[in-house]
């Protein structure tokens, strides 16, 4: 394995970081960046494993919170609610993405002009979604009423064509659905957890007969340095969407997939 293998792997792990829970698409910046980089993962499983790493970062920053829970879920009525409408909302994606799973990972992952048409047309949305003056009904991610963890994780499906954004589609679903950009984000996070680390188990079991110990160095490092990004930006998004909101990702998506557009249909 080259030395230019594992700083790829590095480097795709750090976009994987600080794209995964901002709503601009880590598979799409993965995947693009990956073909400039002529990367290539057996079965692309070096995509869905390092999202793991983000998961560990949402775990290690939000320790103390989810210890609460597991502690009053006996007993506490909010927090069963709570953990309940997790599970309501990571079931849409869970059984589509495991009827599709072929579909999604043969066919969508293999457009990269899809990839860049869903970065704009989703940043248009979420441009549009940031914009509207509308008085939220819910600023506590713990608090939604079951239907609308229900209908984020129906938005959620949407994130199974490659640059629409799983943190994209969770956060216009309930912006949408009446919370506030805070919370938005936030119930994105926790439902990252169930929805990635679901993703990361189906993926390796489908992938494990075609995987060797000759692919350990490279996901471990991008496993590593996806970890290392996340956490920064876990512990900053919150506190950013509060003040800016959402129009500068909006932009940055537009910004990309045109380029990505461009670069796909002018270069050989």
């Amino acid at each position: 394995m080259s030395d230019q293998t594992i700083v790829g792997a590095a480097i795709l792990g750090v976009l994987e970081g600080l794209t995964e829970f901002i709503p601009v698409s880590s598979t799409a910046h993965i995947l693009l960046a990956g073909q400039v980089m002529g990367f290539q993962s057996t079965g692309k499983v070096f995509e869905v494993v390092i999202q793991l790493g983000a998961v560990l970062a949402i775990l290690s920053v939000y320790f103390a919170r989810l210890w609460t829970m597991l502690v009053r879920l006996p007993s506490d009525r909010g927090t069963q609610t709570f953990v309940l409408g997790i599970l309501i909302a990571f079931l849409p994606a869970a059984i589509i993405g495991a009827l599709a799973h072929g579909f999604i990972k043969n066919v969508l992952f293999e457009s990269p002009i899809l990839i860049c048409v869903m970065l704009i047309l989703g940043g248009f949305i979420l441009l549009w979604v940031d914009r509207r003056v509308v008085e939220p009904k819910f600023t506590d991610a713990s608090k939604y009423p079951l239907s609308v963890y229900f209908g984020i994780g129906l938005f959620q499906c949407m994130a199974m064509i490659p640059g629409t954004s799983r943190s994209g589609a969770t956060i216009v679903g309930a912006l949408l659905l009446g919370a506030d950009k805070r919370s938005a984000a936030e119930f994105s996070f926790f439902l990252a957890m169930p929805t990635m680390a679901g993703a990361f188990a189906f993926d390796l079991y489908q992938n494990r007969g075609i995987l060797s110990a000759d692919d350990l160095p490279i996901i471990a490092t991008g496993f590593v340095f996806a970890f290392l990004a996340a956490v920064l930006v876990v512990r900053r998004l919150l506190d950013f969407v509060s003040r800016r909101g959402y129009a500068p990702f909006a932009y940055w998506r537009i910004l990309v997939g045109t380029l990505g557009l461009v670069a796909l249909l002018t270069l050989p």
